[in-house]
């Protein structure tokens, strides 16, 4: 995937910003929060869950664990490996369990 059209499907969630910095890296917020990096070491560092994360690191997944983010149960896909259909699933993902960690005042703000 290009990062145009990940930029495409990051933007179709609902509130969702982008901003470039980092060194140039698209950053994908909700409510202020990260939940997915775009351009880091050539790929894209996402929010996932627990099980998500073991699932794409773990034999051969086709993620390894984000540099800086890992802790946080964070992963790195390549651009080259990323297919469409998973890349959007991922991000709608990513989106709501940084969503849900915002305060109720805020979701509401933002009308999530």
């Amino acid at each position: 995937m290009t990062r145009e059209e990940i930029e495409a499907c990051a933007l179709a969630l609902p509130a969702a910003t982008k901003v470039v910095q980092w060194g140039g890296s698209d950053v994908y917020k909700v409510g202020g929060k990260v939940f997915a990096v775009c351009g880091l070491q050539g790929g894209l560092a996402f929010k996932v869950s627990e099980i998500g994360f073991v699932v794409l690191t773990e034999d051969g997944g086709p993620a390894r664990q984000a540099p800086y983010f890992a802790k946080g149960q964070w992963v790195l896909v390549d651009l080259d490996d990323l297919d469409r259909e998973d890349a959007s699933g991922w991000l709608a993902t990513a989106h709501s369990l940084i969503a849900a960690k915002l305060t109720r005042k805020v979701r509401a703000e933002l009308g999530l």
